[in-house]
C-alpha cells in the first residue's frame, strides 16, 4: 500500500487503535497476531529499542521481516534508537508501512523524514515528555504523523502523564488536519477520552489490550470511547 493511500485511509478511519507489541506474548507471536487481526486492530505498533537511546532491548528488522509474512495489517515501527538514519533501510526492507523516529535522536530531522516519504512509507516523528513542541515546529510540514509520548520511552506499563494533553492540543493547532496525531503510553479506557477530546487520531495501547482476556472487547471499548469524544 502506498504512503498516500495508507495516510488517507488512516485519516478517514480515525480513531485508530494500535496494539503495542512490546506487551505481547513473545513466545507465541503468530497466535498473538491472529488474535489481534480477529479483534479488529487497525495497525501493529512495533516497539524497537536498542539499549542505547532507551535502556531496554526489544527486537529489530529480522523479527519484523518474519512477522511481515504472517499478516497484512499495517506495521508502524517506532524506532526508539540512536542513529535512526543509519538503520532506516533495514526497516524499509523488513516491510514497515510507517516508521517513527525520535526528534531527540537526530541532529536534523528533516532529511530523514524526506527519505522516508521518498521511500513511500508514512513518515512519523516522536516527541518525549520533556521535549517542547517547539522542537518539531520547523519540520511539522514534513510529518505525516506526530507521536506524543505520554510516558518515558522504553518501558511498558507506565502511568499516563496528563501533561501530554497540552502537547496534543498545541500540535493539533500547529499541524492542522494534514498531520495525524498519535499518543503512546498509559492509554486505556480511563485515559483515552481526554486524549480524544484533545485531538488524538491514533492510540498506541499495550497493557489495556494484552492484559485483557478479550482483545476485541478491549479494542472496541477504547475505539468507542474515543469516537464519542471526537464526534
Amino acid at each position: 500500500m502506498s504512503r498516500d493511500t495508507l495516510r488517507e485511509r488512516w485519516r478517514a478511519a480515525a480513531p485508530l487503535i494500535a496494539p503495542s507489541m512490546l506487551k505481547c506474548d513473545f513466545g507465541n507471536l503468530h497466535r498473538e497476531i491472529e488474535l489481534l487481526e480477529a479483534a479488529g486492530a487497525d495497525v501493529l505498533h512495533l516497539d524497537v529499542m536498542d539499549g542505547h537511546f532507551v535502556p531496554n532491548l526489544s527486537y529489530g528488522p529480522v523479527v519484523i521481516e518474519r512477522l511481515r509474512d504472517l499478516t497484512s495489517l499495517p506495521f508502524d515501527a517506532h524506532l526508539m534508537i540512536s542513529e535512526p538514519d543509519r538503520y532506516l533501510d533495514d526497516y524499509l526492507k523488513a516491510g514497515c508501512d510507517a516508521i517513527t523516529f525520535h526528534i531527540e535522536a537526530v541532529p536534523e530531522a528533516a532529511p530523514l523524514l524526506r527519505r522516508m516519504r521518498d521511500a513511500g512509507v508514512v513518515a512519523g516523528i516522536a516527541i518525549n515528555p520533556r521535549t517542547p513542541v517547539s522542537a518539531i515546529e520547523p519540520v511539522i510540514a514534513e510529518c505525516d504523523v506526530v507521536l506524543v509520548m505520554s510516558v518515558e520511552p522504553g518501558f511498558g506499563g507506565q502511568r499516563f502523564q496528563p501533561a501530554a494533553l497540552d502537547k496534543v492540543r498545541a500540535l493539533h493547532e500547529l499541524a492542522g488536519d494534514g498531520t495525524l496525531i498519535a499518543i503512546d503510553g498509559g492509554i486505556g479506557p480511563e485515559t483515552i477520552s481526554p486524549c480524544a477530546a484533545a485531538g488524538v487520531d491514533l492510540y498506541v495501547a499495550g497493557s489495556a489490550i494484552f492484559d485483557s482476556t478479550d482483545y476485541r472487547a478491549a479494542i472496541d471499548e477504547m475505539r468507542s470511547l474515543a469516537a464519542v469524544q471526537a464526534s
